[in-house]
């Protein structure tokens, strides 16, 4: 339920993507506000991909101090918003927004919020081999953020889309003079020996499909560490089997958390109650499972 203190003063924050139904964000950024007695609120809107102009430009009009962008507008918001952050320009992606004096900013949490995950966890990703799993958004941005703390990076996709993933690798090697190993999944066995952590980047997984892995189970037993980007549900096949071999794991609450926190920070200047963020991210994940 929204505050019931809200008046013209209060700053609205928003998401917008389609379907955004059983998002999580709502929730855990009205709860940060109240823990801090900020005057904001934060809504979600469905937003279709032919309106996406009108509703960027409905946004900005309304002085929304900011709002977060989710599946399927990350790319096409781009040439509506005045500028980017250098991060989110080269990433090619953009998830977050804000408004200041009615110039929209473009911004990557998704970036920042995975190696914020990352290393709460005590893992650091310099030198490390790292297999990343897909090459959509998610993969993007994971993939140069990895790439930028000096990880050793393996990329697999399916075969009739590997050309994304030499696009990740390409775009790495122009920017960061890095190179990337790019492989088709067939080669996932090959590709796990040897390496310090799994990124699945993909949306295998993902409820309804809780009984599906991107991974055969016998395969999981040499890596020591798991990233799962999907958070429903919060364990997934894949992190219960890595768990099962050893493996320590990580969430993608994790991830939605830090990515949620930054763009708190952004658009209120106060420090995120991570913790309550997440804590609430669960609560409503829970209650989906139930």
């Amino acid at each position: 339920m929204i505050n019931k203190g809200i008046s013209g003063k209060t700053k609205i924050c928003a998401l917008i993507g389609d379907p955004v139904e059983h998002t999580m964000s709502p929730a855990m950024h009205n709860a940060a506000y109240k823990k801090l007695g900020l005057d904001y609120v934060y809504i979600p809107f469905r937003v279709s991909p032919e309106q996406l102009p009108q509703a960027v430009a409905g946004l900005r009009a309304l002085n929304v101090r900011g709002f977060n962008i989710t599946i399927p507008h990350k790319v096409n918001i781009i040439p509506l918003l005045d500028s980017l952050d250098p991060l989110a320009e080269k990433i090619g992606a953009v998830n977050t927004v804000v408004n200041t004096d009615g110039e929209l900013r473009g911004y990557n949490t998704d970036a920042e919020g995975f190696l914020r995950a990352l290393l709460e966890r005590g893992i650091k990703p310099e030198g490390k081999n790292i297999v990343i799993l897909g090459a959509g958004g998610a993969s993007r941005a994971i993939s140069y953020s990895l790439a930028a703390k000096d990880a050793r990076l393996t990329i697999l996709n399916r075969q009739q889309e590997l050309d994304w993933a030499e696009n990740i690798a390409l775009l790495i090697r122009d920017e960061l003079r890095k190179e990337v190993r790019v492989l088709e999944l067939g080669n996932l066995a090959k590709a796990l020996s040897g390496t310090g952590l799994l990124v699945n980047a993909t949306s295998v997984g993902m409820h309804p499909a809780v009984n599906d892995s991107p991974v055969p189970a016998g395969l999981l037993d040499k890596v020591p560490f798991v990233f799962d980007i999907v958070y429903n549900p919060i364990k997934t096949k894949l992190l219960r089997e890595a768990a099962a071999a050893g493996a320590k794991t990580i969430g993608g609450v994790d991830m939605l958390a830090w990515q949620g926190a930054l763009a708190f920070e952004m658009w209120t200047g106060q420090a995120a109650p991570v913790e309550l963020m997440r804590s609430e991210a669960i609560k409503m994940l829970e209650k989906h499972e139930d």
